[in-house]
C-alpha cells in the first residue's frame, strides 16, 4: 500500500495538477485512505474516507493549492 502512496507522490507536477480537478480528485482521497490504512491510523482513514464524499466539494481546491505551494496533496505524506 505504500507503493501506491509512493507512486502518486512520485508523479509529475504537471499530472498531480490534472488530477486536482474536481472530478478527478477521487484519485487523492482514494490515496488518502490507503495512506491511512498503510500508516495504521484510524484518524487518517477517517479523514480520507470522510474526503471523498461530503469533502469532495472543497478538497479539490485545498489539494490544488497544496500541490501547487509544496508538491503534494493533502496528507500525501
Amino acid at each position: 500500500m505504500k507503493g501506491i502512496v509512493k507512486d502518486l507522490n512520485g508523479l509529475p507536477w504537471l499530472v498531480k495538477i490534472i488530477l486536482c480537478i474536481p472530478v478527478l480528485d477521487i484519485v487523492w482521497s482514494v490515496g488518502r485512505v490507503i495512506n491511512g490504512v498503510a500508516k495504521g491510523s484510524i484518524l487518517w482513514t477517517i479523514i480520507g474516507v470522510l474526503t471523498i464524499v461530503p469533502g469532495a466539494a472543497f478538497m479539490w481546491l485545498v489539494d490544488i493549492i497544496l500541490v501547487i505551494l509544496r508538491g503534494k496533496a493533502f496528507a500525501m505524506t
